[in-house]
């Protein structure tokens, strides 16, 4: 037998082999696209189903069609919304993509996880709703534009003005951006894409601008000077998950954005400042030495016996001479560095200012800049901040005051988009006050309103909400919704204070409020629009009731019937920035939770443990996955990705390392499937492409045991509920319903590896290794007399429900092979059974009735002194029970 190893190993493949491998690849896509053609022009079935089941499994046979009947036939769509269903309602909005994204395979699990809810919520007769969408992604989307004017016709934004900018993306768009909606149907997404919506849509526009406007009006919205993180090469703040977090353990030279060489980290430099009127000197400690052009005081500890005798003295600045205080302070770390005292920096501090705590304690950052401009430029020298640095330590050298240089264990802020070191700069952005808003969400939860699953990330959420900080929601970009406030400047103001900021749904709303603010006619009146836009996180702040009409005077419909939803599935990862940002708008905005359910799904690793990254060679899509990829299509990913020379070929040997010959095909079903059940409710899934093979190997498995029944029950079968069940047949029966069992107390508490255990268990151990095994005897010998007739015909009844339950039971993770299956079956009430697997009724216990027959098997269980271990029965015979062989009929219990 063929083994994975077999396929995964061996010798790279000529290039005779590529060219036989791409023409099967576009031979296959073309098959695939006729296919949906077919599929999409016809209200029935696609016509391969007409024709006997192929001898063995194809994912590419299997896949190429149905979503599009699926699609066409309008079966994701919610039903009757204007009638109240007995049964519920389900909604669930997706976590919006970005615009620029392609999925990789945390997108895989949460849609793997997502689809199987949704079409098991389906299937219970449920008014379902699975709302996709997808975000502006302010940053990336202006990235990536602005690299292609580059490329393509040597502009810059700036060339083009805000404007034509705008319009070049919105081009980009169209163009472009419909590709993760494409792989979104590839992996059997069943949403409803009528109801498809853009953060940047009109709609989803006008609702962005009402909040702020409501927040702003109520004074939630506010705007401040703070520190904030700054990305000098998008030259915009930066949101905290758009910082990667970079671990030193000591000197390490990184690649920084408009330098030709590598820059120096992971260090630490002491040097000296003299004290005034005196020989002695204070010895300081940075790891930005460059900053210390900056300084204005330095700080000590106050319990440092060896600086007491200081208090009150001055130091002074090596290159401006002037004298700067020495300041005590117990935040400073006596045993950081040297130990002997620390950089204090702070803008406003200078002769005649105060030194309050709190200035000192804010001023403490071994990052904080203050004479650095946006650009990360020093302002007096006009020299790049890192080129000062290399200017200032030998200038140091130079006067003697240097002392020593070490290595500091060390996180590095860098911006994940530019790859820039981030800043924290002192800047003037808008900010939303969450105090009131994060205690509303963290009650909610304590409440028991609110429910996230599971319960061990209730910790990190009180953590959050009950110690939050207020959100910096200005962005200094282009792209995305334009912050809907204006600078106020009043002709002839008088006595009163002619600057003041206003918000409005247009500039004469603005303008009249203003007015009325300073009680002036509209004419005394300028007004400047902000140039900045919001935060991506604050439009995927409302989504959940943005996208049904919100905040329309007459409630709609849709508003009405989904909203709030069911629930919320995501990542982990993304509790705080989306999670608890949505909860916090949706109670101050529409005075509701938007959802009842938070359900958390683990974070995706490589198979050794590892986080996926490009510079690894371990990001993997799944697409490669689904239709497979050769080793040198994998390296060819890698020269795309604009990798570092060195890291691509270190990702080029762990490809090798990992898939010497490749991605075998695996299928979307396979992917589905292996994703959900390495879902248990941790923190990190270590995925191996091994066991996703092995899950298409079971497709196979499936495949065979319903080409096997299809042709033991022959073309006159009629299913019917006979009665006369074996015990062998009462006994499947009876593992089927437990199977039925197990996968409804799962779907209900979202144990995934119960309910593929359950499935699997099922299908291949008992129905296929055993059930199937002990009745081919009676079908051999079924025309032997009338009993042996009876006999198989009660089999091919068995026989049937345990197919058609079991694939209606497995539907929801593996929809493409199911529904392929489902239709070759007879159906029991041809005129009126649902005409795909998706829509039909998940299985309920009660429609395995497997009661009569239990006492017998419990009696022989009783006399043979059976036990459940499957070990302890290997070896032992038993006598044949009705049409059991009789090794079997240890296997019954």
């Amino acid at each position: 037998m063929l083994s994975f190893q077999n396929l995964v190993s061996g010798a790279p493949k000529t290039e005779a082999q590529l060219k036989k491998e791409a023409k099967k690849r576009e031979k296959l896509e073309k098959f695939q696209q006729k296919k949906e053609m077919e599929a999409k022009k016809s209200s029935q079935p696609p016509a391969e189903v007409q024709i006997s089941l192929p001898d063995s499994y194809s994912p590419q046979y299997v896949e190429a069609a149905w979503y599009s009947w699926w699609e066409k036939q309008g079966f994701f769509k919610p039903e009757n919304i204007s009638e109240e269903n007995p049964k519920g309602v389900f909604m669930m909005c997706i976590p919006p993509p970005n615009v620029t994204g392609s999925l990789h395979l945390g997108h895989a699990l949460t849609n793997a996880i997502q689809d199987t809810l949704t079409r098991w919520h389906r299937m219970r007769g449920e008014t379902t709703l699975w709302n996709p969408g997808c975000d502006h992604a302010g940053i990336a989307t202006q990235v990536v534009v602005e690299k292609k004017l580059m490329r393509e016709r040597g502009l810059s934004r700036h060339d083009l003005g805000r404007d034509s900018f705008i319009q070049e993306i919105w081009k980009w768009k169209n163009e472009k951006g419909d590709r993760i909606y494409h792989q979104l149907r590839k992996l059997g997404s069943s949403l409803d894409w009528d109801r498809a919506c853009f953060t940047m849509d009109d709609k989803l526009s006008y609702a962005v601008q009402e909040a702020f406007i409501r927040l702003h009006e109520e004074g939630v919205i506010y705007r401040s000077k703070r520190l904030v993180n700054w990305s000098c090469t998008l030259n915009s703040a930066i949101s905290d998950i758009e910082v990667d977090k970079k671990e030193l353990t000591g000197r390490t030279l990184l690649p920084v954005p408009g330098y030709k060489e590598k820059v120096e980290f992971g260090v630490l430099v002491s040097f000296a400042y003299k004290v005034v009127d005196s020989d002695e000197e204070v010895v300081v400690a940075t790891t930005r030495i460059e900053t210390m052009l900056g300084d204005t005081a330095v700080a000590v500890h106050p319990a440092d016996p060896r600086y007491q005798h200081l208090k009150g003295k001055m130091v002074l600045h090596p290159f401006s001479d002037s004298k700067m205080p020495i300041v005590f302070d117990d935040f400073v770390d006596m045993s950081f560095g040297t130990g002997k005292g620390l950089i204090f920096k702070a803008v406003a501090l200078s002769a005649g200012h105060n030194c309050s705590l709190y200035a000192i304690r804010i001023s403490n950052s071994p990052f904080f800049l203050t004479n650095i401009d946006s650009t990360a430029t020093f302002c007096a020298q006009g020299m790049k901040r890192f080129e000062a640095r290399k200017a200032v330590l030998q200038a140091l050298k130079d006067r003697g005051q240097f002392k020593e240089t070490k290595d500091n264990p060390m996180v590095v802020p860098v911006c994940s988009r530019s790859k820039d070191i981030v800043e924290p700069l002192l800047k003037p952005q808008w900010y939303v006050s969450c105090t009131d808003m994060g205690k509303q969400a963290a009650d909610a939860v304590r409440e028991g309103r609110l429910k996230i699953i599971p319960d061990h990330h209730l910790k990190t959420w009180f953590n959050w909400m009950d110690n939050i900080r207020d959100w910096c929601i200005s962005r200094q970009l282009w792209w995305g919704h334009r912050i809907p406030a204006y600078f106020v400047t009043v002709d002839d103001p008088s006595d009163i204070d002619g600057h003041y900021w206003v918000s409005g749904r247009s500039e004469e709303e603005a303008r009249a409020k203003a007015a009325k603010r300073f009680n002036v006619s509209t004419d005394k009146i300028t007004l400047k629009q902000d140039e900045d836009v919001l935060d991506t996180w604050f439009s995927s702040g409302i989504f959940p009731f943005s996208i049904f009409g919100w905040p329309n005077e007459v409630r709609t419909k849709d508003l009405n019937v989904f909203y709030p939803g069911t629930l919320l599935e995501t990542g982990h990862d993304i509790l705080f920035f989306w999670v608890a940002r949505m909860v916090m708008m949706g109670l101050k905005l529409t005075g509701k939770l938007p959802f009842k359910e938070v359900y958390l799904h683990a974070v995706v690793r490589d198979a050794h443990g590892r986080k996926m990254s490009k510079s690894l060679g371990n990001v993997i899509d799944p697409l490669d996955v689904i239709s497979g990829i050769s080793l040198e299509g994998l390296h060819a990913q890698l020269m795309e990705s604009n990798l570092d020379p060195l890291e691509a070929e270190k990702a080029k040997q762990g490809q090798k390392s990992d898939y010497p010959s490749g991605i075998p095909e695996c299928g979307t079903d396979a992917l589905r499937f292996a994703l959900c059940a390495y879902t248990s409710q941790g923190r990190d899934i270590n995925l191996d492409v091994n066991r996703i093979l092995g899950y298409r190997f079971f497709c196979n498995k499936l495949w065979n045991a319903v080409k096997f029944t299809m042709k033991t029950l022959g073309d006159n079968f009629v299913p019917s509920l006979s009665g006369e069940e074996s015990v062998s047949d009462r006994w499947i029966l009876s593992r089927l319903s437990a199977a039925v069992s197990l996968c409804d107390a799962a779907f209900k508490a979202y144990d995934f590896p119960t309910i593929t255990t359950s499935i699997y268990n099922f299908w291949l151990y008992e129905l296929c290794d055993v059930y199937l095994e002990s009745v081919k005897p009676v079908f051999s010998k079924a025309e032997d007399d009338s009993v042996s007739q009876q006999q198989a015909g009660v089999c091919r009844q068995t026989l049937y429900t345990c197919l058609e339950v079991g694939l209606r039971l497995l539907s929801p993770l593996m929809p493409f092979v199911t529904e392929e299956l489902y239709q070759r079956l007879p159906r029991r009430q041809p005129e009126s059974d649902p005409p795909s697997i998706c829509i039909t009724s998940y299985p309920e216990r009660e429609e395995v009735s497997v009661e009569t027959g239990m006492t017998t098997i419990r009696s022989l269980r009783a006399d043979y002194n059976l036990v459940k271990a499957r070990a302890d029965c290997k070896t032992t015979r038993y006598p044949t029970t009705k049409h059991c062989t009789p090794s079997y009929a240890l296997l019954l219990f």
